[in-house]
């Protein structure tokens, strides 16, 4: 039986990672199901939003989908200032883009919010015959750095809705339970007259 709940969550959600790893394709599978085999650059960054409903909330992704090129990198901070959650990603057929990915990481851990909840998207699983990073050594990464490691393809949508409710279920963990509306108290006047008053 589903349990219904008013806890809404507002998260501002940021992926990072170099040019060419699927960032853009991920999101595009998240919020819209498509795949596009030859997908543009993105330049600066893109904005998604996307509402997922768990049991215990619902919660109102806004996605900043950041350019992987390195002339953009100095923008990065304006996209991840502030962010609940960040996913970086690379390219499990490139050593050079899970190099890059751990520069993201450290990156974050220096400059990031210090709640941050992060993942690890080792991206484009469908091209196993390519790999050249191994699975073991993402996860292993993943775990020295306090990450979430999930091995993901926006092509065949593997493990994509999965990143984002794992996110969600975490970002309701982390967010405080904050009474809603107003709450009312009385209080005595000098005169003994009691009168209620809201904050």
């Amino acid at each position: 039986m589903a349990r219904t709940s008013n806890k809404n969550i507002q998260a501002k959600l940021v992926l990072l990672g170099d040019m060419g790893t699927g960032k853009t394709s991920l999101v595009l599978r998240f919020v819209k199901g498509q795949f596009f085999e030859f997908q543009e650059s993105t330049i600066g960054a893109a904005f998604f939003t996307q509402v997922l409903s768990l049991n215990e909330a619902t919660i109102k992704f806004d996605i900043w989908d950041t350019a992987g090129q390195e002339r953009y990198h100095s923008l990065a901070p304006m996209y991840y200032r502030g962010a609940a959650a960040a996913v970086v990603v690379y390219d499990i057929t490139s050593m050079e883009s899970f190099e890059r990915a751990k520069k993201w990481v450290l990156e974050l851990q220096r400059q990031g919010n210090p709640n941050l909840i992060m993942f690890l998207a080792a991206n484009k699983a469908d091209l196993e015959e390519k790999r050249k990073v191994a699975s073991e050594e993402g996860e292993q990464y993943a775990k020295e750095s306090g990450l979430v490691f999930l091995e993901t393809s926006a092509k065949t949508a593997q493990n994509v809705n999965e990143l984002f409710y794992e996110i969600a279920k975490k970002l309701v963990i982390a967010a405080p339970s904050r009474p809603t509306g107003m709450k009312l108290h009385t209080r005595q006047q000098e005169n003994g007259r009691r009168t209620l008053c809201c904050s």
